[in-house]
């Protein structure tokens, strides 16, 4: 995708884009003795960058401890970032840079950015019933109170496909399913422009996880709604995402239209994943790709590409030289010094 500075904002966004992130970092200081020295860093993320259209899905993926998460709350600025800027249109506000915005500002376009968590059963507190839990964004915002406030969240029950008299019960009476119906109608109900998923569906059963999954797109093409889908399974984030983002140790080596990522891979590390992608079709399944060796340390990863110890395309310049995310074909970039010659399995239609 081309990005073209606004003339108005200088914001680097192409048309249509909700959200763009520029060299999006955050480094933990590691301290050691009496005086707590700073002796080094964690890179949780590490020059992320990337942009969301309005009303359509980013799948940022990749294995437990890459940075998806600490990248999604540093977008909600959860977390303050090391460096990088963090463009989001609010409807009301503008372009605005969300680590330069003060607190009463950064209060009005939290409105507007809302999340839903992981795990369904920590994320409610079980001492609050649905009306307080999912009510709790209109009282606090001043938006609703009194019999208005119960209308407000009996419609959001009903749009999340549970019953209004349920309002009245405390989270322990649901499944988990409902559970996490339950955290997306309090994510709703400011009307958000972006949602944040955090993994939504990996604490769920398969046959639950299709259904969130479906109750997710129907919402989305509902309100408009426009969506960060972190998760580590990409059989799951094939079906809602429109691009999917890879991340491996805090960058992004890859990042295209999804079905151009399943059918034509150009990163060894997205080949891998997608090995490991259960396939309907008997005839087509492929020999699942093992990666040797452990996640690179993001305290002290090694030279090169991040990779390269993992990799069996690896030639002697990866382990020297750290590639950089770039254009291989029209919309689809990878971060591989052989991107253009290797010959990589995705998953056959």
């Amino acid at each position: 995708m081309t990005l073209t500075e606004t003339a108005t904002t200088g914001v680097p966004a192409a048309d249509g884009d909700l959200l763009v992130v520029r060299d999006l970092t955050k480094h933990y200081p590691i301290t050691r003795g009496m005086f707590r020295r700073v002796v080094g860093y964690v890179r949780a993320v590490d020059g992320v960058s990337f942009s969301i259209p309005e009303g359509k899905t980013l799948g940022l993926v990749g294995e437990s401890g890459c940075g998806k998460t600490t990248t999604s709350r540093l977008i909600l600025r959860a977390f303050d970032p090391t460096r990088g800027d963090i463009f989001f249109k609010d409807k009301n506000l503008g372009w605005v840079n969300i680590p330069q915005l003060d607190p009463p500002r950064l209060k009005q376009i939290r409105r507007n950015m809302q999340m839903i968590f992981q795990d369904p059963y920590s994320s409610l507190n079980p001492r609050m019933t649905l009306l307080d839990i999912v009510g709790e964004p209109l009282l606090v915002n001043g938006v609703a109170k009194g019999d208005e406030l119960k209308e407000r969240v009996a419609e959001l029950l009903r749009v999340v496909g549970l019953r209004p008299e349920y309002m009245t019960r405390y989270p322990h009476a649901f499944s988990g399913g409902q559970r996490q119906r339950i955290g997306i109608a309090r994510a709703l109900a400011l009307n958000p422009q972006l949602v944040v998923c955090d993994e939504p569906v990996s604490a769920l059963d398969v046959s639950i996880q299709a259904q969130t999954l479906n109750l997710l797109a129907d919402l989305q093409e509902r309100f408009r709604l426009t969506y960060l889908f972190v998760a580590h399974d990409l059989s799951v984030v094939e079906h809602i995402s429109d691009r999917i983002a890879v991340m491996y140790v805090g960058k992004l080596v890859e990042i295209a239209e999804a079905e151009e990522l399943f059918l034509n891979p150009l990163h060894p590390y997205t080949e891998a994943l997608l090995s490991a992608v259960p396939k309907a079709n008997p005839r087509l399944r492929s020999k699942r790709i093992v990666l040797e060796g452990e996640v690179a340390d993001p305290a002290n990863p090694p030279s090169g590409c991040y990779f390269h110890p993992r990799c069996r395309y690896a030639i002697d310049r990866c382990r020297h030289e750290a590639p950089v995310l770039r254009e291989i074909r029209p919309g689809h970039f990878a971060s591989c010094h052989r991107a253009e010659e290797l010959k990589l399995q995705g998953v056959p239609e």
